[in-house]
């Protein structure tokens, strides 16, 4: 009797193993996600913030000294997507505090890249209609200029309302 029970313990601590295996793993997978979003340092979102007004600054300065529309419209379309990217990866950087703070003022700071979209569709539209390219692509570069800076000024002015970085 002594012999079977010894030949019975290793297949009965094989079974528990597996059955606490099993079970371990069902309440693993049940188990919810973590509730609280990794907070960005101030620094990060400070350094998201400059990144952002750095690539406004080369979009401003891609609009001043391009003047010819074959290679120019290229690189400010380039540049003008170098911004929306920053913005987003700047929005990526704020706590979920901040985005729900300033929920109105990142949709309308969004919105502001989308209406600045718009004036490449007005150039080919101007191209279009006969206007020539070269004064298309001016009126182009100056509506865009005025417009990028002005939506830096409201970035900036929204950042300092909600005290990012």
């Amino acid at each position: 009797m002594n012999s079977c029970i010894k030949r019975l313990i290793p297949y009965s601590t094989l079974a528990i193993s597996a059955c606490l295996v099993l079970s371990s793993a069902t309440r693993l997978s049940a188990q919810p996600p973590w509730p609280f979003a990794p907070v960005m340092p101030p620094m990060a979102q400070s350094h998201a913030m400059n990144l952002v007004l750095n690539q406004v600054s080369w979009f401003q300065n891609a609009t001043r000294t391009h003047s010819f529309p074959g290679s120019g419209y290229g690189l400010l379309v380039q540049q003008y997507q170098a911004v929306r990217d920053q913005f987003g990866f700047f929005l990526r950087t704020l706590s979920p505090h901040q985005l729900d703070v300033g929920t109105t003022q990142w949709a309308e700071l969004q919105a502001g890249l989308d209406i600045i979209k718009e004036a490449f569709a007005d150039y080919e539209t101007a191209v279009a209609n006969g206007q020539s390219s070269q004064s298309a692509f001016a009126n182009m570069r100056k509506v865009m200029n005025q417009a990028i800076g002005v939506w830096a000024q409201e970035f900036r002015k929204d950042c300092r309302q909600l005290r990012v970085g």
